[in-house]
């Protein structure tokens, strides 16, 4: 018997993602262990989970996952989402960096939010990648479109599942469920860099692009840096 983890994302923000697959390959994002044991201690308490500090350590002049995870862990998130009767289960940050060829490093902080039948993600990617170029590089589900003034796109791929055999033995992983993607420019004039937004379900099933949006039209504006310009 296995107790069946919620997937997660297997990357980094997407701009950041696409600058180092152009050179050295994506870094695969964690998170699953951390996640299990949320869950159970969340359960036990019947209260909300509250976000855990980020792992690792930013520069002031980038956003860090905890700060993300809190703007994501936002009491109406379930009702945004449109499962009203649920709530956070596990909340966490990760200051995360991306290394590219020649040994430049960039930040890409994220943080998560997993309820009972969506799991989110918010991350930032400081690179120089404007959105508006990266639709023809993420596939035939690119869907160009505009957020809150700025360039955008939808797209999907697949989450990466696992299994934690309850009895003990080697975890299983696999591939999941669809990912929805929203990638949102930093500014409007596009000029580099993106914040991105991306829900899954725990069971599956293909997530709904109008709550994806729902949560980007509240959550992105509040963040530390976010203006209208």
């Amino acid at each position: 018997m296995a107790d069946d983890v919620a997937g997660s994302v297997n990357g980094p923000n997407v701009g950041a993602q696409v600058a180092a697959a152009l050179a050295l390959g994506a870094v695969l994002a964690g998170g699953f262990w951390y996640m299990a044991k949320a869950d159970m201690e969340s359960a036990a308490a019947q209260k909300p989970a509250v976000c855990t500090a980020s792992s690792g350590s930013l520069p002031p002049q980038y956003v860090s996952g905890t700060r993300l995870c809190q703007a994501l862990n936002r009491p109406d998130l379930p009702t945004l989402l449109g499962t009203p009767g649920e709530q956070a289960r596990n909340a966490w940050g990760s200051d995360g960096w991306v290394k590219l060829g020649g040994g430049t490093r960039i930040a890409s902080p994220e943080g998560n939010v997993g309820l009972g039948t969506y799991s989110v993600k918010l991350s930032v990617s400081y690179d120089r990648l404007p959105v508006a170029g990266l639709g023809r590089l993420l596939g035939n589900t690119a869907e160009p479109t505009r957020l809150l003034g700025r360039p955008a796109v939808l797209y999907s791929d697949r989450t990466l599942a696992l299994k934690i055999p309850l009895g003990g033995g080697k975890a299983e992983s696999g591939t999941g469920g669809i990912a929805r993607h929203l990638l949102v420019a930093k500014d409007a004039k596009d000029g580099g860099g993106s914040y991105e937004l991306v829900i899954w379900r725990q069971d599956e099933a293909i997530p709904d692009d109008a709550a994806l949006l729902r949560v980007a039209e509240r959550v992105l504006p509040t963040l530390p840096g976010w203006s209208g310009k």
